[in-house]
């Protein structure tokens, strides 16, 4: 009598992971896809609360601040200042945040100011750079080029 073996043969199991293969193949692009997607729309909350920020500190302070370490928490035990205003959390304040790295410009005597939102890595953190300014309109640049006051407002 022969004995009968249980279990898979190679080519079923060759099967089996061509198959989730080919599921991965599929899933991945778009799950980066959705992470970029992600990463943006964080960038332009970011933006926003930026200048949501901006405009406080301007209304308590008399002028913008001269840079953006100057929006964020106050140190143990001290009080909010012009150089710590506890606007903004810790990691925004570090000009860095979901892919994209904030670069905040003080304009002539602290009036004015700009905001610069650029992708980490343009291939897996985001494809769109941002700008705004105490105008509060957010613009977007999809061309690679950079944003600036002449790029089209995000609707």
């Amino acid at each position: 009598m022969r004995n009968k073996q249980n279990g898979f043969s190679l080519i079923e199991l060759l099967i089996v992971v061509a198959i989730i293969l080919i599921i991965a193949a599929i899933a991945i692009p778009n799950l980066l896809r959705s992470k970029i997607a992600a990463n943006q729309a964080s960038a332009v909350g970011s933006l926003r609360t930026l200048n949501t920020a901006c405009i406080a500190y301007s209304t308590s302070y008399g002028q913008f601040p001269a840079a953006l370490s100057n929006l964020g928490p106050i140190s143990s035990g001290g009080t909010a200042s012009s150089t710590s205003a506890d606007l903004i959390d810790s990691v925004l304040a570090g000009g860095t945040k979901s892919g994209y790295s904030f670069t905040y410009t003080a304009g002539a005597g602290n009036q004015s100011y700009s905001i610069t939102a650029k992708p980490i890595t343009a291939a897996t953190t985001g494809q769109n750079m941002y700008y705004t300014d105490q105008s509060g309109v957010i613009r977007v640049d999809t061309s690679g080029i950079g944003a600036g006051a002449s790029s089209t407002p995000i609707g």
